[in-house]
């Protein structure tokens, strides 16, 4: 149950990025797919290496998922920056 308290902030987070400029890799959808794995992979960690089930998911493991989810976007938008940037060099 924690597993989709994870990805449905990560979808939250997500729909912020329509305020930045789209320089993620692979674009929107990379963006998405960053996010929701970013968010995932973080709170397997925090909760070493388990998913809590339905009686030990609360609040808190919404809010878990917030730096997985900006930690993949940040990471796909700095692949991404640097993919545009290296594409411009050649051109």
């Amino acid at each position: 149950m924690a597993a989709l308290a994870w990805v449905m902030m990560a979808l939250a987070i997500w729909h912020f990025t329509v305020f930045l400029p789209d320089k993620f890799w692979g674009g929107i959808v990379g963006a998405f797919v960053a996010s929701i794995i970013g968010a995932v992979i973080f709170g397997v960690l925090i909760n070493g290496f388990s998913v809590p089930g339905r009686t030990e998911t609360d609040l808190i493991q919404a809010f878990e998922a917030i730096p997985g989810a900006l930690i993949g976007l940040g990471i796909s938008y700095f692949i991404g920056e640097r993919k545009e940037r290296a594409e411009e060099e050649l051109a």
